[in-house]
């Protein structure tokens, strides 16, 4: 919430090209930062469609009315994340995957410069979060977006991340590459378990028999 401009910092500052946050207001935030949170709550029943195009509205004109770039942006990310048979479902309707892809959606839709995600691999299936992570690594490579996620799946955030940090109360006790920081000593003391890493890019961590 920080990173997004939605908290102020207790201390330090939060600068984008430079730029101090607080000196933004939120339209020109959103126009450069998108946000994917875990939790989306509506008091209406919007249908998925909808809310990918929730993710246009910083970008609408001074009337407010979607072109056909908006709508362009809202069918390539709901192709993107394999929404377009679910289009006309209302939101809550969904799985908890499936609204998860949703709220992707939306983010994507908003054609960021910062994408900011909690999560996003959360209630998704082995082959979507597969997919989801291949689709974040694609659009940082071709796009040039910055992806920060926070994730506490060790393997999910090796193979997604060029960079790990690592927080443990409220402190960074470890950052760099996963291939350097991610080792069994890190593990211990920060999760407080006995797990095997082994070693490589993508390190991969697996779980000892009865460690702990």
């Amino acid at each position: 919430r920080v990173l997004a401009g939605l908290l102020r910092p207790r201390s330090g500052a939060v600068s984008l090209d430079g730029i101090d946050l607080r000196g933004l207001d939120r339209g020109q935030i959103a126009r450069r930062i998108a946000v994917v949170p875990q939790v989306f709550d509506t008091l209406f029943p919007f249908s998925v469609r909808e809310v990918v195009g929730l993710g246009r509205t910083a970008r609408l004109g001074i009337l407010g009315r979607a072109s056909a770039a908006d709508r362009a942006a809202v069918a390539r990310a709901m192709r993107e994340l394999d929404l377009d048979s679910l289009g006309t479902r209302p939101i809550d309707a969904l799985s908890g995957g499936e609204r998860q892809r949703a709220l992707l959606a939306m983010a994507l839709a908003q054609e960021s410069d910062v994408l900011l995600l909690d999560e996003p691999t959360a209630h998704l299936d082995p082959a979507h979060q597969l997919a989801t992570l291949d689709l974040l690594r694609r659009l940082a490579a071709e796009r040039g977006l910055v992806v920060v996620a926070v994730l506490h799946d060790l393997n999910l955030a090796s193979a997604l991340a060029s960079r790990v940090v690592v927080v443990a109360g409220g402190r960074v006790v470890s950052d760099g590459p996963p291939a350097r920081i991610v080792n069994e000593e890190l593990v211990r003391s920060v999760f407080g378990a006995r797990l095997a890493v082994l070693p490589g890019d993508p390190p991969f961590v697996l779980p000892r028999v009865g460690g702990r």
